[in-house]
């Protein structure tokens, strides 16, 4: 049985491959809403950013069907990476997504639009290169001192 810790707590190390699906998703679920300005899956979109956060995989429909479903049918395929940074560019999906749904419920639609293209494009070099851009973010973050090395010693990216 989990405890409240064990539920609201990220994985470190998070998994690259599961990461990558996630964004996928991610990057299918935004193309639609764009397309189709659905408040109800612009909410969804906003859930999934917010229980990732705050969880994980744990509390995200997103993250369970890449963790319990997705890896495993592909042989639980692994590729271990620091779990901060991938927290961290979950809470950027977190402030793009919310900054999308309010735009498309003052029916900003432009706005909206533009902001949910770029986390889609996020979305895609996450999912399709790899390239996690928040992940890049936090890295320059740890090297200017403004998240502390005790956050994540085996965080840093080279670049």
């Amino acid at each position: 049985m989990n405890t409240i810790n064990d539920i609201f707590s990220f994985p470190n190390p998070a998994n690259e491959i599961a990461a990558r699906f996630v964004a996928g998703m991610v990057l299918i679920l935004t193309t639609v809403i764009i397309l189709t300005e659905n408040q109800i899956l612009a909410g969804f979109l906003v859930y999934g950013f917010l229980a990732r956060v705050a969880t994980g995989p744990t509390l995200s429909p997103m993250g369970l069907l890449a963790t319990r479903v997705i890896v495993p049918a592909l042989g639980n395929l692994e590729k271990p990476v620091a779990g901060p940074p991938k927290r961290f560019a979950q809470t950027v999906g977190l402030v793009f997504s919310t900054t999308a749904f309010v735009m498309l419920w003052l029916d900003l639609v432009l706005a909206f639009q533009i902001t949910l293209t770029i986390l889609a494009v996020f979305a895609a070099l996450e999912s399709i290169a790899g390239f996690c851009a928040g992940c890049f973010v936090f890295s320059y973050l740890m090297k200017w001192g403004l998240i502390p090395e005790s956050v994540c010693e085996s965080c840093m990216i080279q670049v």
